[in-house]
C-alpha cells in the first residue's frame, strides 16, 4: 500500500513525549501513525481538527481507559508536523498544551 502521507517530526518533541509511554502506548501510537499515513480519508476517531484553531489537528490515541494526543499541522498538502504529545486527563485541551503547539508551529515556520 502506498502511503497517502509523510509524516515530518519536528526537533525532538514527540520522541521525547514516546519515550515516556510504556511498550503497549508506544505500539498503538506507531500503528495509529501509520493510519494517518496510509489511509486516504483519516476518521475523526484519529485525526481531528481542533475547533477554534488555525489548521491545528490532534492525533487521537486511546488505549484502555488512556488518552494520549499528539498535535500536528499540515505542511504543503501532504506532510503532517508532528508536534508534541500529552496524556489527556479532562475534556478539554488545556491551555497550556495548546500554546506550546502554536509556539513550536511559529518556530517551525520561522526556521524554514
Amino acid at each position: 500500500m502506498d502511503k497517502k502521507r509523510n509524516l515530518y517530526f519536528y526537533k525532538d518533541y514527540f520522541s521525547k513525549f514516546y519515550q515516556k509511554q510504556n511498550k503497549k502506548t508506544q505500539t498503538k501510537i506507531l500503528w495509529t501513525l501509520r493510519v494517518i499515513e496510509d489511509l486516504e480519508r483519516i476518521p475523526e476517531t484519529y485525526l481531528k481538527h481542533l475547533e477554534k484553531t488555525d489548521g491545528l489537528y490532534e492525533i487521537r490515541i486511546q488505549l484502555g481507559s488512556n488518552i494520549y494526543r499528539i498535535f500536528c499541522f499540515f505542511d504543503d498538502s501532504n506532510i503532517v508536523v508532528i508536534g508534541h504529545g500529552f496524556t489527556k486527563k479532562s475534556q478539554k485541551t488545556p491551555t497550556k498544551e495548546l500554546e506550546k503547539v502554536l509556539k513550536i508551529r511559529r518556530d517551525y515556520y520561522n526556521e524554514k
